[in-house]
């Protein structure tokens, strides 16, 4: 859940050498890694040959043609990794490493939280910020709005309420059609700064 909304998709772990028949049986698996937006590396952060499964990893996206998708390394499984400190030494070598991955155990919810605002953040750097105006005639695409935008500010009028919103300019620019036109006033037609 977020706005954009973001669909995952797990795929099946690279494996280096993989027998051609399982290779054909999981191409439409790996089409679709290469069709994505976003891909979360994801790697055993306690495994002593993760540098193995990265070659590997790097070697089948480039097979596939998937080399240029973005991608999030994130290291999972930290808590395996040994106690407390030795987990935060752990974190602290990979981050150290590869400032931008991730460090996260799948068993701590703050840890997927911190994951979850990390891809959100990947999808919101194409959203644009626009002021949109909702009369109240037309209410009923609160939900819509709410459902496509990131909703910055809403202040009430007595015509309607305006909103200031981020979003993909496509999904702002289908609520300004669906809205109609819109009598401007002085009040109305103030400049939104990015």
């Amino acid at each position: 859940e977020g706005v954009p909304r973001v669909l995952v998709s797990d795929t099946v772990g690279f494996i280096k050498n993989l027998p051609h028949d399982l290779v054909a049986s999981f191409k439409s698996t790996l089409e679709e890694a290469a069709e994505a937006s976003l891909l979360l590396h994801v790697v055993d952060a306690g495994d002593p040959g993760f540098e193995r499964q990265l070659d590997v990893t790097v070697q089948v996206l480039e097979e596939i043609g998937a080399s240029a998708v973005p991608r999030l390394l994130v290291f999972n499984k930290i808590d395996q990794v040994g106690d407390a400190r030795a987990q935060a030494a752990r974190g602290k070598a990979l981050r150290a490493r590869f400032p931008k991955c991730i460090v996260v155990s799948a068993l701590a919810p703050e840890d997927a939280a911190r994951l979850h605002a990390a891809i959100l953040a990947v999808f919101r750097k194409g959203l644009v910020k626009a002021e949109l105006f909702l009369p109240w005639s037309a209410q009923k695409l609160r939900g819509p709005l709410f459902a496509s935008c990131v909703v910055v500010e809403e202040r009430a009028d007595p015509e309607g309420t305006f909103f200031t919103v981020r979003g993909r300019r496509k999904d702002i620019d289908a609520l300004r059609e669906q809205i109609g036109p819109v009598k401007t006033s002085k009040a109305r037609a103030r400049p939104v700064p990015e």
